[in-house]
């Protein structure tokens, strides 16, 4: 049950990130700044064209585009209710929930709640960490997946080429630390499809199903994940039925339990 619980919270928190990020200035380098959209620009993603020819750096600003660009970029907290199906590996049973999660910039908070198998509470409130389960750690929020994507274009961050998946047009992002995702977009509109992230040796794997815009963001409703561990692959879907961002915080948002 403690790794379903890491598998959960690892690919919920990182599905989320990218929408609650740090203000900080960007600083592009000067390959990325090429293939980046400029400060404040609200192009929609049907104006970046994808073709056979498109470089890694195209690719990846088509994918910041389609999520909403500099309103992707500059989103500053949100807040995200829904159910989940947890599966353990070699089981068809899967275990119903609900989750809320709370992010904005490197706080966070989860909450799941799957009775009577699982109730489980992780926060971060920026420099403390409590778990309701010792041991289930998490990345740093803004390293993996649509988080990273988010800083694409700022220095440090390598782009390269991928083979492509069926149809789909594909580029790794690896961030200044060497943290790495595999993203695989529509060629039709830029829109992430999957995104595959390793970490401590594990690969976890997201797939998205269906997406709803907020207030200009594109934010994934219904995914699911795969978590690949020596035991078996986990899987779990999420299906999202409140999303909220750029909403007025509590003081006790993040407070941890004493």
């Amino acid at each position: 049950m403690k790794s379903l619980l890491a598998v959960v919270s690892l690919g919920l928190v990182l599905m989320t990130a990218a929408f609650a990020q740090e203000q900080k200035p960007a600083a592009p380098d000067q390959k990325a700044a090429a293939a980046a959209a400029p400060a404040g620009d609200a192009t929609p993603a049907a104006a970046v064209v994808i073709t056979d020819k498109s470089t890694p750096a195209e690719l990846a600003r088509a994918a910041f585009m389609a999520q909403g660009g500099e309103k992707f970029r500059n989103v500053q907290n949100v807040v995200m209710r829904g159910s989940v199906q947890l599966y353990p590996p070699n089981s068809v049973q899967s275990i119903p929930g609900s989750f809320s999660l709370v992010t904005a910039g490197q706080k966070m908070r989860m909450d799941i709640d799957a009775r009577p198998a699982i109730v489980f509470k992780q926060i971060y409130d920026g420099q403390n960490s409590y778990s309701s389960m010792p041991n289930v750690e998490m990345p740093p929020l803004t390293k993996f997946g649509l988080g990273a994507l988010a800083h694409y274009d700022q220095t440090g961050y390598q782009i390269t080429a991928l083979p492509n998946k069926k149809k789909q047009r594909a580029f790794r992002l690896v961030d200044p630390d060497g943290y790495t995702t595999d993203f695989y977009i529509d060629p039709t509109n830029g829109r992430v499809i999957s995104f595959l992230l390793y970490y401590n040796g594990l690969t976890l794997g997201t797939e998205h199903s269906k997406f709803k815009d907020v207030e200009g963001v594109l934010v994934p409703w219904t995914f699911s994940q795969k978590f690949e561990m020596p035991m078996g692959a986990f899987f779990a879907e999420f299906s999202a039925k409140e999303v909220k961002i750029n909403q007025p915080l509590g003081d006790d948002a993040f407070g941890i339990p004493r």
